[in-house]
């Protein structure tokens, strides 16, 4: 299958988004292109829904996606980035928070590792899980990225200064 590319200037810069023509396969942050060597210039169904979903949320226009996701990963991968997905929007949960939802609670380094491997940020909003002191931990986009889409979403915490 055809690996489809878009792009998406946000105000957090430029977004790679991939499509395979049914779903949503990744997102890639700023500087930080997986180049997706396969990948064809041609925006496909999925990634004009994708396009106009992702400009509504940084718009503060939505706060829910329903974009089909095909982010591959492993059994327990998948079943932390959809937990991932019921966090609601301004809300933030840690990474023991994500490892009882899944019913693995002593999983919280394997929850930290899947949370990184997420290829679909902001979709998959894996910059709402923080450390359970609150405090901002690791993220693929950088710590900087990670606190402008807390602040756009209208969390705040002294912890993040």
């Amino acid at each position: 299958m055809t690996l489809h590319v878009a792009f998406l200037t946000t105000p957090i810069g430029t977004l790679q988004l991939y499509s395979n023509g049914v779903a949503l396969t990744a997102i890639d942050w700023p500087d930080q292109q997986m180049a997706q060597e396969q990948a064809v210039e041609k925006e496909d169904t999925v990634l004009r829904a994708a396009r106009q979903q992702l400009t509504q949320y940084f718009n503060r226009e939505r706060e829910q996606f329903d974009i089909p996701l095909d982010a591959g990963g492993t059994e327990f991968q998948r079943a932390v980035w959809e937990s991932l997905r019921c966090i609601p929007y301004g809300e933030q949960r840690s990474y023991a928070d994500i490892a009882r939802d899944i019913g693995r609670p002593k999983a919280v380094r394997a929850v930290g590792a899947a949370n990184g491997r997420n290829p679909i940020p902001i979709i998959v909003p894996c910059h709402r899980v923080i450390g359970s002191n609150g405090a901002l931990t690791g993220f693929a986009g950088g710590l900087a990225l990670k606190r402008e889409l807390l602040a756009l979403e209208g969390a705040q915490s002294e912890l993040w200064d």
